[in-house]
């Protein structure tokens, strides 16, 4: 830990963090956002006095130590200030992700009894009016956006300017209560009541205590450096642990420059102008840029494309004989291709929250991006793995961090067995629920995570199978992990997202939903008529294309592991629909359950599975579905030369 770094044991929370930046260092950077095109600056002081009006003007409304409040919008300044002065009273936060359903929403509010409500606009706050009479412990709903509010008069209502109002003119008849309020803040009580994804139930709400989480950052600090000034773009969900580790709790303890984006849409051209130091992506981000990269090169000339395939094939020979870039791969496609994605100053750059796909990690480790895997549960205050800049191995997420300990647990022959972990942020239970607490955490502090995985006996890195429960098993005895096979599908450009299938069955199939985008600009590079998915998704031609992505990762895999049959399906999976948690994990068991008839089919002798249902948009507008499933058998004929 940098000499400049406050120590953690004195400035245990997140408002006293907060106060010793403003105090030594006020007219540096910590937070720009860019509105209407203009990246606009606030130095530590600036967030300093933002915080202590919110956190006074929530004292005002009669808030204080205990009570639960929940923020829900898109990443935003007053995202992490509304958190830090909830913090500041004495209370505790919890993170609703913007794109919820109104159920989810409501569900989240009663189990924390939330008191008030930070809501960041029209849209947000029209779901929280809706579930009023669902949620009748809300007494405040504050929102930051003015636009379209006036129309409202729901006496629960208040603008942020108007509390920022209140606070200050709290603050001008008592100069020291902000202060006090802080100082008298203890590390040990819950901060943050952090929503678990909901792979198989309903989410939980770990609680985190902010002393605790700090020291453990203290920990990942040392395994992945910072220095202050360094940028970090916020990109993913703030309810994400991950995002309150880095957007948040390392933000404060580093001194970074946290930035934020105009809209989701512009958030890789804004990435691009801020070219951050360090980045954290989602999987299916680091997915999707790799197929945007191999999209374009579709449209590029033969000679660009040939250039392309060559310095690809060097660099990923480079990277697994000497573990570096190859030089001339790096000067004639990468460098460029690094500037484009806004990846020149990076220095650290990782993944987590699900499992990267080994040929999209290779992708990005030989084209020089210092891509590292991290893992770690909710519970565990995020990560506490992760690869060394000079040990990178793309099969593992890498070795603990100090503090943190791993062992694996009913091993078999193999050495194959559940992870259990600790470290010293670990939850101290779930809000309300002692018996969920009990069943994962053993009287010696050992949480059970659920999931497969073994140490590598070369290097001692973790290797992470799966889930223990979506470890499947074919009526043959043939083992195989789903998401191991899934992820080295979608490393193809044409496929978002696939559900593989065959526990308890004589084979395995796969579901298969096409990167709509993509698949849209070849079709019509090849003059392929097309109206929507669902009717793209049924072409003949797409078919054949997907046919040959199948059948290359077929070439990869053990016999007993290959697909066999595979249709395309009429829909994107939707967390919406329940088929993805909000972090995009998929819900195995909802899949079962609403594509029964569909798998049934897969695994009869029908060549085209009918299907007629309704599908429900965000708007909550219908629309009935009538098509027919294309079920396509490998081995049986070779498929057609699509290029």
């Amino acid at each position: 830990m940098s000499a400049q770094q406050p120590d953690v044991s004195i400035y245990d929370t997140f408002p006293k963090l907060l106060a010793y930046n403003a105090e030594h260092w006020p007219d540096q950077i910590a937070i720009r956002e860019k509105a209407f095109g203009i990246w606009e600056e606030q130095s530590w002081s600036d967030y300093q006095n933002l915080v202590r009006n919110i956190a006074l003007g929530l004292k005002e409304l009669g808030l204080g130590h205990g009570a639960a409040a929940g923020i829900i919008g898109d990443n935003r300044p007053e995202w992490v200030a509304g958190e830090i002065a909830v913090h500041a009273i004495g209370g505790m936060i919890f993170g609703i992700y913007q794109d919820s359903l109104n159920e989810e929403v409501a569900y989240l509010i009663n189990y924390a009894n939330a008191r008030v409500i930070l809501a960041e606009d029209e849209e947000q706050v029209d779901k929280v009016l809706e579930i009023t009479e669902q949620c009748p412990c809300v007494e405040h709903i504050i929102y930051s956006d003015p636009r379209g509010m006036r129309k409202y008069d729901d006496p629960r209502l208040l603008s942020l300017e108007e509390l920022l109002k209140k606070g200050a003119e709290y603050h001008a008849a008592n100069p020291e209560a902000y202060s006090q309020m802080v100082a008298a803040g203890n590390g040990e009580d819950t901060a943050i009541l952090c929503p678990t994804s909901g792979t198989t139930s309903k989410p939980k709400l770990a609680m985190l205590q902010a002393g605790p989480m700090l020291r453990h950052c203290k920990d990942y600090l040392q395994a992945d450096p910072r220095q202050p000034g360094d940028n970090y773009v916020s990109v993913l969900p703030l309810p994400w642990i991950m995002e309150q580790v880095y957007a948040v709790s390392q933000a404060l303890m580093a001194r970074l420059v946290v930035n934020f984006v105009e809209e989701a849409e512009t958030q890789m051209e804004d990435l691009r102008e801020i070219g951050p130091h360090f980045v954290l992506l989602a999987p299916r981000v680091w997915e999707s840029l790799a197929a945007d990269v191999q999209a374009r090169m579709m449209d590029a000339s033969p000679f660009k494309r040939w250039i392309y395939e060559f310095c690809i094939r060097r660099a990923i020979n480079s990277f697994k004989q000497t573990g570096k870039p190859s030089k001339l791969a790096y000067w004639l496609i990468f460098k460029p291709l690094k500037d484009r994605l806004g990846f020149s100053h990076l220095r650290s750059a990782a993944t987590g929250g699900a499992a990267l796909g080994p040929d999209t990690f290779k992708f990005f480790l030989s084209m020089g991006v210092p891509l590292r895997q991290i893992y770690g549960q909710t519970e565990l205050a995020g990560a506490y793995t992760i690869h060394a800049a000079d040990d990178v191995d793309y099969d593992s997420v890498g070795v603990p961090f100090k503090g943190s300990d791993i062992r694996i647990i009913n091993p078999d022959e193999n050495g194959v067995g559940e992870i259990v972990a600790r470290n010293p942020g670990m939850f101290s239970g779930y809000y309300q629920n002692e018996e969920a607490t009990r069943e994962v955490v053993d009287s010696e502090g050992w949480m059970s995570t659920g999931d497969a995985g073994y140490f590598k006996k070369e290097n001692n890195h973790l290797v992470v199978i799966d889930r223990i429960s979506d470890i499947a098993v074919t009526e043959c005895g043939a083992r195989f992990s789903p998401q191991f096979i899934e992820n080295k599908l979608k490393f193809s450009p044409f496929i978002a997202e696939v559900v593989v299938l065959g526990n308890e069955r004589p084979f395995l199939t796969a579901m298969i939903c096409i990167r709509f985008d993509i698949v849209a600009k070849w079709a019509e590079k090849r003059g392929i008529a097309f109206t929507n998915y669902i009717n793209l998704s049924a072409q003949d031609e797409v078919y054949t294309r997907i046919q040959r992505e199948v059948e290359t990762v077929n070439a990869t895999l053990p016999e007993a592991q290959k697909i066999r049959k595979f249709l395309l399906l009429y829909k994107q999976l939707d967390a919406d629909d329940g088929e993805l948690t909000r972090t995009r994990k998929v819900r195995r068991g909802v899949i079962r359950e609403v594509y029964k008839e569909i798998i049934d089919g897969l695994y009869s002798d029908s060549e085209a599975i009918p299907v007629d249902t309704v599908i429900t948009f965000q708007d909550g507008t219908t629309s009935r579905v009538k098509t027919s499933l294309q079920v396509v058998e490998l081995g049986k004929e070779k498929s057609k030369d699509v290029a």
